[in-house]
C-alpha cells in the first residue's frame, strides 16, 4: 500500500514541478545568505579597521550596523521563502494530495 502511494506521488506532474521550484528558490536564498555571511566574515577577517571606523561623531562603528544587517537580511530571505511556500507550494502539495487520494 505505501510503495503505491509513493508511486503516485512520483508519478505527479505537480509534485515534480513543487521538487523543481522548492529546490530552485532554496539554493538561490542559500546563496545569497552565503554571499552576506561568508562576505561579513571575510571583512572582518581582511578589513578590520573598515569595521572599527567610526560612523559619525558618536561611539558607534561601521561593524554594528553591517552586523545588525546580517541578522535581518537572515529573518527577510527566512520571511520570503514562508510567503513563497505558503502561497505557492502549499497549493501544489494540496493538488498533489487531492489527486493521489483519488
Amino acid at each position: 500500500m505505501q510503495d503505491d502511494l509513493v508511486q503516485k506521488i512520483k508519478a505527479d506532474p505537480n509534485y515534480h514541478k513543487l521538487v523543481k521550484a522548492r529546490s530552485r528558490f532554496g539554493w538561490i536564498l542559500t546563496a545569497m545568505m552565503m554571499v552576506v555571511y561568508y562576505g561579513y566574515i571575510l571583512l572582518i577577517a581582511f578589513d578590520k579597521e573598515l569595521l572599527a571606523s567610526r560612523t559619525g561623531d558618536g561611539v558607534m562603528t561601521w561593524g554594528m550596523p553591517i552586523g545588525l544587517f546580517v541578522i535581518v537580511f537572515t529573518v527577510i530571505i527566512t520571511g520570503i521563502y514562508v510567503r513563497r511556500a505558503n502561497r505557492e507550494y502549499d497549493d501544489l502539495t494540496t493538488a498533489i494530495a487531492a489527486r493521489v487520494k483519488a
